[in-house]
């Protein structure tokens, strides 16, 4: 004969073994749909601060939108870099190692 008890807390053990994967699987959703390019690089951060990187360019000409490093779509007012992956820039910044776009 079971015992309901040991029977109950098996069953609500399983469930919550099964919400595991869904749970996790909805927090790497979240996380992707939160920015597509990524967090948005600090000035502090050390990378940034070792290249210069400002959010608004003071050179003339000069800013992210027109760096060949610079992936964001045009238009935009951020995107990914490939000197900083996985964060986003602003469009209008600017670091060291700016290159012309071709």
């Amino acid at each position: 004969m079971k015992n309901k008890k040991t029977d109950q807390t098996r069953r609500s053990f399983l469930k919550g073994m099964a919400a595991i994967p869904l749970v996790t699987f909805a927090g790497y959703q979240t996380a992707a749909q939160a920015g597509a390019h990524g967090i948005m690089l600090s000035v502090d951060d050390p990378t940034a601060k070792a290249l210069g990187y400002v959010e608004t360019s003071a050179v003339a000409g000069k800013n992210c939108a027109n760096c060949n490093l610079y992936t964001g779509t045009e238009g935009e007012t951020s995107g990914p870099c490939a000197i900083f992956p996985g964060k986003a820039v602003t469009a209008a910044g600017y670091c060291n190692s700016w290159i012309p776009k071709m």
